[in-house]
Order: C-alpha cells, then sequence, then structure tokens
C-alpha cells in the first residue's frame, strides 16, 4: 500500500473514531460519567493531534506528522488559553502556527531520511513563527520579550527576506570576471 493510501486510511480511522466517541456520548449519557468532558477539553484536541503525529511514523506516512504538529500545536495554545483564561492571546499566539509547521516539516523529512533539507525547511519556519511571536506579542498585550526594540527585529527580518530573495541558494552576490586584453591590461568583463 502506497504512503498516500496509508495516510487516508489512518486520517478516516481518526474521523471515524473520533466521530464515534462524540455520538457515544450525545446517546449514551452513562459515558459522560466515565469520561468527563469538562474543563480540560484541548486535550482532546492535543490527543487527536498525536494520534497523527505518531501514526506517521508507524504507518510510514511521514506526511501525517505535519497536519499532526498543527493540531496538538493548536491544542496546546487552546489548552493554555483555557487554563489561564487569556482568550485575548490569540490576537498573537496564531504566528506559533508556521512553527507548528515547521516540526511537522522537520519531523517528516526526518522520517524519509533527508535530515538536511528537514533542518533547513522546518528549522526556518519555526524560528520566523518565533519571531513573529515575539513581534507580535510585544505590541498586542502579550509578552514583552523585546520591550521597545521589537521594531528593529521586524527591519532584520525585512532585510534577511529581501536578501533572501534576491540571492539564490550558493550562489555568490555578484559575478566577477577579469581578463587580460591585448595590451597586457586587465579589464572586468
Amino acid at each position: 500500500m502506497d504512503t498516500e493510501r496509508r495516510g487516508n486510511l489512518v486520517v478516516g480511522i481518526v474521523l471515524l473514531l473520533v466521530g464515534a466517541g462524540f455520538l457515544a456520548r450525545e446517546y449514551v449519557p452513562a459515558i459522560n460519567e466515565l469520561i468527563p468532558f469538562g474543563f480540560d477539553w484541548p486535550l482532546l484536541v492535543i490527543g487527536i493531534g498525536l494520534v497523527f503525529f505518531v501514526s506517521s511514523a508507524l504507518v510510514k506516512a511521514p506526511g501525517l506528522a505535519i497536519p499532526g504538529a498543527i493540531i496538538a500545536g493548536i491544542g496546546s495554545i487552546l489548552y493554555y488559553q483555557n487554563l489561564s483564561g487569556d482568550w485575548d492571546s490569540w490576537a498573537y499566539a496564531w504566528t506559533l502556527i508556521p512553527g507548528f509547521v515547521g516540526i511537522g516539516v522537520l519531523v517528516s523529512n526526518f522520517f524519509e531520511g533527508r535530515f538536511n533539507r528537514g533542518f533547513r525547511d522546518g528549522f526556518g519556519m519555526i524560528i520566523f513563527s518565533a519571531v513573529m511571536f515575539a513581534i507580535f506579542g510585544a505590541f498586542l498585550g502579550g509578552p514583552a520579550l523585546l520591550g521597545e526594540y521589537w521594531p528593529i527585529l521586524l527591519v532584520v527580518v525585512g532585510v534577511w527576506m529581501v536578501a533572501k530573495g534576491l540571492l539564490k541558494p550558493g550562489e555568490p552576490a555578484a559575478k566577477v570576471e577579469i581578463e587580460m586584453n591585448d595590451d597586457g591590461e586587465t579589464e572586468v568583463v
């Protein structure tokens, strides 16, 4: 069975189990007493993400690590918000989602044996997400990690992204060729 079919199978099984669980809670009241679904409801979201994450390794479908990391990460944000009552933190906490994608990309590539690519692509997204979290959190009521200096980080990230867009990987900033003409003088071509 190919990777895509295994991935579809796992996603289908997870959806069936979650749907069946909610139906059972709705129509069999005794289940509500056995499995309390109260204050810690985000743990269900984290659990679903972990099922995807673990399944990516067990059924050899590395792509499932990406949605697993996203779902578990969002569940973690919701868990924090539910415990603290700090629902306003969503104004800047959403910037962590690209970092969750980066974790999924990192793990997915590691499962496929592409360590360098996974580290490069995944770690870059994690760093970008952390920087954006620090910037948005600084002026939207989050942790003031940068204090009043967050605009400097914004400028640095902007310069880095412009440079990255202008330069291709492995290509020097400028290619200069020097030749000697018939008179023995050098000239730039």
